[in-house]
């Protein structure tokens, strides 16, 4: 297998990590990642990760917490599984960066970008933590701009769906998937695929985005080497 692309930006949703248990981290899910993680990295391609953290706090869970407040939680919970990852990475022998946009130097860098592209050069993996840094901001508008920022050549979006549909496939069995659609339809069609923030970012930028299941045998790894399977969002 040959990769399609040099760079990637990897948007791992937190649910995705807590497999079946749905909350919490899955040490048989983190093991599938890391490996197809490991293969891609072998075959040249440099890595940046950004991970959410819904698989330990999502939103104001129901309580009269303010926002602010709630999501700054939230980038905390984005940082226990960035460092759960970059400890199983590194189990692996392949040196890895966790980055941070809040700062907390005892337990991981400053994100600097020049520093993330430095790190790619030297062969290692960089998690990015933290989502943007700022409440009102979700982790998917988060690995749009990081992805932007690294001139990424694809914006890769694990799900626990396996692609874009017209509606929830969860409660209508007769949604339709999408496998190629352009931003401006997931835009005007208010499609729950990714927010409009990150949609709109891409799609200035040119950074094309691929949606797809992350339980998939191999996903990622296929992604990486242009295999049709998920959602391509682009311009075209």
């Amino acid at each position: 297998m040959q990769p399609k692309y040099k760079r990637i930006l990897l948007k791992l949703s937190g649910e995705a990590l807590a497999g079946e248990n749905r909350f919490g981290l899955n040490e048989e899910v983190i093991s599938r990642v890391v490996d197809q993680l490991a293969a891609v990295h072998n075959m040249g391609v440099e890595i940046g990760i950004v991970i959410g953290g819904g698989n330990f706090w999502r939103g104001r869970q129901g309580t009269q917490m303010d926002r602010t407040t709630a999501d700054q939680m939230g980038m905390l919970a984005t940082v226990m599984n960035s460092l759960a990852l970059m400890d199983a990475i590194e189990r692996r022998g392949i040196p890895t960066r966790v980055q941070t946009a809040l700062n907390m130097i005892s337990v991981a860098e400053p994100y600097i970008l020049r520093k993330a592209l430095h790190h790619f050069e030297a062969g290692r993996i960089v998690i990015m933590a933290c989502g943007t840094g700022n409440p009102y901001c979700s982790t998917d508008t988060a690995a749009a701009q990081r992805a932007c920022e690294i001139a990424a050549d694809v914006l890769l979006m694990a799900k626990n769906v396996d692609g874009i549909y017209d509606d929830d496939p969860r409660t209508n069995p007769h949604a339709k998937k999408y496998d190629k659609i352009t931003f401006r339809d997931v835009i005007s069609g208010g499609l729950k695929a990714m927010d409009a923030t990150a949609a709109t970012m891409c799609m200035e930028n040119d950074v094309p985005v691929l949606a797809f299941a992350l339980g998939e045998e191999n996903s990622i790894l296929r992604a990486v080497c242009g295999e049709k399977l998920g959602t391509l969002i682009c311009n075209e």
